[in-house]
């Protein structure tokens, strides 16, 4: 495995704030009852050993991701690291983008995080809310302090240029979306068009839900840095430019592994092999979803 160290990538928001290019997914945790040990743990130990990124949303359990992640943070903060290291990112649900609905999924989502704000709220896909309503509503929140920033999920780039064009649509500080080396349509026009807005790009599913984690065709890759399929994979989406991974890891091995992905530098061969085998875009594609 490779050691830590410095500096570990970070991407840049549109307000100049900078974040580690690595975050923590919570998607399918708090569904479960079984499983909450586990999970807590996991979350515990991901703050433990330096993640500062993590990523919810009120849809992840009914809400149960967000109280789960709400004790880890409260056990972190109580054992002495301060709110401000951590970058909580929670999403509304499409039926709560109206103006005044969004205020209460925000304060329902505050309360299972145990916060009082979140750094960044998202609107979790587009549903039949007027864009220019929930961004008013985005609004709202920020005025109330309970929001930082706030941005959308799962917009292809025609929604971002209908964002952009509603009142006070250009503060949208981010889009999270599904990428990974063998979903790469964002390459075509969308990941270049949030670059250009100084955008970052949030990259949901990075693994393909697991079809990745032990891929035939990344284990020569793999075996060159001494590293697992997996951290090719994850390695390959940390070094483009402006883009954060948001892998989930359900237990300490996977975390560990994920977190040492940061530090497998990719060659050109290494880069060349990889667009051979997983090619890049040459045409628009319909934005991924899962």
């Amino acid at each position: 495995m490779v050691a830590r160290v410095q500096p570990l990538p970070e991407v840049g928001f549109p307000n100049g704030e900078q974040r580690p290019a690595l975050g923590l997914g919570t998607w399918r945790f708090g569904e479960a009852a079984d499983r909450r040990a586990e999970e807590l743990a996991s979350l515990r130990q991901a703050l433990e050993m330096g993640w500062r990124v993590i990523d919810t949303a009120e849809m992840y359990g009914d809400g149960g991701a967000e109280t789960l992640t709400g004790q880890a943070l409260a056990d972190a903060q109580r054992a002495g690291v301060p709110r401000g290291e951590f970058f909580v990112v929670s999403k509304a649900l499409p039926e709560h983008a109206g103006a005044h609905a969004l205020q209460a999924a925000c304060e329902a989502s505050l309360r299972r995080l145990q916060l009082d704000s979140i750094d960044l709220y998202l609107l979790h896909w587009r549903g039949g809310v007027p864009l220019a309503e929930t961004v008013r509503g985005f609004e709202q929140l920020q005025r109330r302090g309970l929001i930082r920033m706030w941005g959308v999920s799962n917009f292809d780039l025609d929604d971002m240029c209908e964002l952009g064009a509603a009142p006070g649509g250009k503060a949208c500080a981010t889009n999270q979306v599904y990428y990974s080396l063998s979903q790469r349509g964002v390459e075509h026009d969308l990941l270049p068009w949030q670059r250009v807005q100084q955008m970052p790009l949030m990259a949901y599913s990075p693994f393909d839900q697991g079809e990745l984690v032990d891929h035939p065709r990344l284990r020569p890759v793999a075996e060159r840095h001494r590293a697992t399929p997996a951290q090719v994979a994850l390695a390959w989406l940390l070094r483009q430019r402006g883009v954060m991974a948001i892998p989930k890891a359900g237990n300490a091995l996977h975390l560990r592994h994920n977190w040492a992905a940061q530090q497998v530098r990719l060659t050109a061969e290494d880069l060349a092999e990889l667009d051979h085998h997983f090619a890049p875009p040459t045409e628009r594609q319909p934005l991924a979803v899962r």
